[in-house]
């Protein structure tokens, strides 16, 4: 067996890695689809999930992300609210993980306890343990039986994947994460299986992709990158030898580049029609830029990374490195590991599938740079965490990477003695450790994914514990005037139904620009004719609306670093 690298430098490498891949039909997709290794990873993906889940939920952190808390929320007051119904979805997040939590959120106690926000992102996480096996496998056998090698790296891949201490940490709660990654692996995998000759993987592929385009707006940027490559492939002439059997008809183009649109899409056909604005997610008020814009500190204009591809870039990359390893040294060790595994893709010809998994370095970067998207690592100014759970997009990239370094450490025809040898062990032996090494540093230390929300959160969920033994004792049908938006939370943990509340939630969003027949509206301009108690944060638009009506405060609620919170009633 023999390798080489392709003598055409430059973005042309990708496509030429695709159409030799596309040349031939001999090699289909290797091994069984569901064989006895597939089973057996399920089986231990599995139990890591469930078995890191009830360990961070009797620790209290399944919950401590707000963000985890409000897509609970979003996905409750579907059915539980005054004005129920699939326009409580709301703009800037994406529907597919509220609608997949739904069904888990119809009982008060799985609601109440978080648990049924977190079942869509453990199911996930197991399916991108699986992917990542098959990706691995798939791309490193040379025929439709994987070898020794193929089958050993590909497990050396979904472990490195599955023990990542980050990912089992936000696979236990309700972000969408873990969700978005499982559906991106598949993306590629079924894009790689079509590559290989399986001509019904592509319809599967655009089925991923617009899925993964209801579930991160990253999807969106995948899906016009794999859009563009089915097409240039449909437009390109028949290349020498190719197989009539593969040729990419204009027609299946058509199809998937249809398929893969139909989610953003829809989506900007819902802002249009409800919010009067197509780009309300982009734009609107509760936009990254918007609130980037109200939290601005005055000394500083922008965030890291704000104007400038090459800075955000590496503040992207920074993150992906402290979701793999904790300490600088074994950062740097890190790269040059994920350097090595870049090359060894390009030593393989399979700079397609690399090429796919670095997308979200380019994402980002735009992200960060133009879009409104801050992320904060503790090394790097303002020393502190923020957003650091992006980096994990990356991690099936290194995955794979490392994989790569082991495979060809195992069946390259390196000399049996000297030096060379050394080396090929080297890259068996130091794979192992590096991984190991790394992940040991996470666990003794903190995951820097669960270390963001213990800091940045603390203040908020103790303000919302205290609330919500206020909420707790409020009669059974009493209904609460609350602006739901920054401590949701409180009513859950109290038990308390959303549609007892009157929250914003409950404006109609497709009055513009105003709507003073709004329950919301009318609610705010009269709170006593609508509400039994209130709840006012200071600042928010039922403290406005109260002010000057002399409500009986039954409890103030200080909290360092939170506003006020008063607790008022009514009647």
């Amino acid at each position: 067996m023999s390798y080489r690298i392709s003598n055409n430098p430059g973005p042309s490498v990708f496509f030429l890695s695709v159409g030799a891949m596309a040349n031939s039909t001999k090699n289909p997709p290797a091994g069984s689809h569901w064989d006895s290794e597939v089973r057996l990873l399920a089986w231990l993906a599995t139990c890591i999930a469930v078995f890191s889940y009830l360990f961070y939920f009797r620790n209290g952190d399944t919950a401590l992300y707000g963000d985890a808390v409000a897509h609970i929320n979003i996905a409750r007051r579907v059915f539980d609210s005054r004005t129920p119904g699939l326009l409580q979805l709301g703009t800037v997040w994406l529907p597919l993980p509220h609608l997949l939590m739904i069904p888990f959120l119809i009982s008060n106690e799985m609601w109440q306890r978080g648990v049924g926000g977190s079942i869509p992102s453990l199911t996930a996480y197991v399916c991108g343990v699986i992917g990542i096996f098959r990706l691995a496998r798939g791309v490193l056998s040379q025929n439709s039986q994987p070898d020794a090698g193929a089958r050993i790296a590909a497990w050396a891949a979904a472990l490195i994947y599955a023990a990542n201490p980050n990912l089992i940490y936000m696979q236990t709660t309700a972000m969408g994460e873990a969700i978005y990654l499982a559906l991106f692996i598949w993306t590629v995998v079924y894009f790689s299986e079509w590559l290989r000759g399986s001509t019904r993987a592509l319809n599967k592929c655009a089925a991923c992709l617009a899925a993964a385009c209801l579930t991160r707006y990253d999807g969106w940027f995948l899906a016009a990158g794999l859009s563009l490559v089915v097409i240039v492939l449909a437009l390109r002439p028949p290349l020498q030898n190719q197989s009539p059997g593969f040729r990419l008809s204009r027609r299946v183009a058509i199809t998937f580049v249809l398929i893969a649109a139909t989610a953003p899409a829809l989506w900007l056909a819902y802002n249009a029609i409800i919010y009067r604005n197509p780009l309300e997610f982009e734009n609107g008020p509760y936009s990254a830029k918007a609130i980037e814009m109200r939290t601005e500190n005055p000394r500083h204009s922008g965030h890291p990374g704000s104007g400038s591809l090459g800075v955000s870039s590496l503040y992207f990359f920074k993150a992906a490195q402290e979701t793999m390893a904790d300490g600088e040294l074994l950062e740097h060790v890190l790269v040059i590991w994920f350097v090595a595994g870049c090359l060894g893709m390009l030593v393989l010809r399979k700079v397609h599938v690399f090429a796919l998994l670095l997308a979200p370095i380019a994402f980002y970067a735009f992200s960060i740079g133009y879009g409104g998207v801050p992320i904060f690592v503790p090394a790097w100014w303002p020393f502190t965490h923020y957003n650091v759970r992006y980096g994990l997009q990356l991690l099936p990239a290194f995955a794979l990477a490392f994989a790569v370094v082991m495979y060809l450490g195992i069946k390259l025809p390196w000399p049996s003695g000297g030096w060379l040898r050394t080396v090929r062990w080297a890259a068996i032996a130091g794979t192992v450790a590096l991984v190991t090494v790394g992940y040991a540093s996470i666990w003794r230390a903190t995951p820097i994914t669960l270390a963001e929300a213990q800091i940045n959160m603390r203040s908020r969920n103790q303000l919302e514990a205290q609330l919500a033994g206020w909420l707790s004792k409020l009669p059974p049908d009493s209904t609460i005037l609350m602006y739901l938006g920054d401590h949701v939370g409180a009513l859950e943990q109290a038990g308390v139904p959303l549609r007892r509340t009157i929250n914003e939630g409950n404006h109609r969003v497709w009055k513009q620009p105003e709507d003073a027949e709004g329950l919301w509206e009318r609610a705010l301009s009269n709170p006593a004719a609508y509400a039994g108690y209130v709840v006012a944060f200071e600042g928010d638009p039922v403290w406005q609306a109260v002010q000057n009506r002399h409500l009986r405060a039954l409890v103030e609620i200080h909290v360092t670093g939170q506003s006020r919170a008063v607790l008022y009633r009514i009647r």
